[in-house]
């Protein structure tokens, strides 16, 4: 299903959902070379207790094998449960160096894995993992359905699926700002204007437990019964 088809169902939805200006891979691969140097200064603090919370939920859930969809530079990496073993996955080149870097002076043994990968069409095989957990990626992504159905293959029946994300406010002064930062979202390698209805379905939005989480409310911690 294409972020097209997604858009409309987003506008239906209700009143002050934006559709989604167009992003592709080649766009977020080129936002995210620019970004990689100064990433964990510039959002890494601001996403620091998002991160935190989503993170201590996936530590308590059940089964070892872990995906962390978006991996980025790494930052969540030192902060699993000795129990775990992760696999990270990324588009990015130049942020999977710096989580390689990371891990190796860290020497993070809970870390089997960094592989460069398209997390809408992984190379996994099905039910590979008992969790997957995707942090600031939904919004970064061409097709987030796509990447939700991605990500319930390669989770076991009974797993788990969690998402830390930002959602664009349904209305006040948070939804202008949102709106006028749009048209950046290929400079940005983000959409500012995500609205929750482009990553769920209402039969997932039935089921999905969500939690805003700091600073400010403005990241949501969504989890999903696989």
């Amino acid at each position: 299903m294409n972020h097209i088809v997604d858009n409309r169902r987003a506008r239906a939805a209700g009143p002050g959902i934006a559709p989604l200006s167009s992003l592709d891979t080649a766009s977020i691969q080129e936002a995210y070379r620019r970004w990689a140097g100064v990433y964990d200064t510039a959002f890494g603090l601001i996403s620091a207790a998002a991160r935190r919370r989503a993170l201590a939920v996936v530590n308590q859930m059940p089964g070892r094998s872990v995906l962390e969809v978006g991996v980025g530079t790494g930052l969540a990496l030192p902060h699993y449960n000795a129990d775990k073993r992760v696999t990270g996955i990324d588009l990015s080149t130049d942020m999977l160096n710096q989580a390689r870097r990371r891990v190796a002076r860290l020497g993070l043994h809970t870390v089997q894995a960094l592989q460069e990968m398209d997390a809408e069409a992984t190379e996994f095989p099905d039910a590979s993992f008992d969790t997957a957990v995707a942090m600031f990626v939904a919004s970064v992504v061409p097709n987030p359905r796509r990447l939700l159905a991605e990500m319930r293959r390669v989770v076991k029946p009974g797993g788990n699926i969690l998402f830390v994300n930002h959602f664009a406010a349904p209305r006040g002064p948070r939804w202008w700002i949102e709106r006028a930062m749009a048209p950046a979202s290929r400079a940005l390698g983000w959409h500012p204007d995500f609205a929750v209805e482009a990553l769920f379905v209402p039969e997932d939005l039935a089921r999905v437990t969500f939690t805003s989480v700091p600073p400010f409310g403005i990241f949501t911690l969504a989890r999903l019964a696989n």
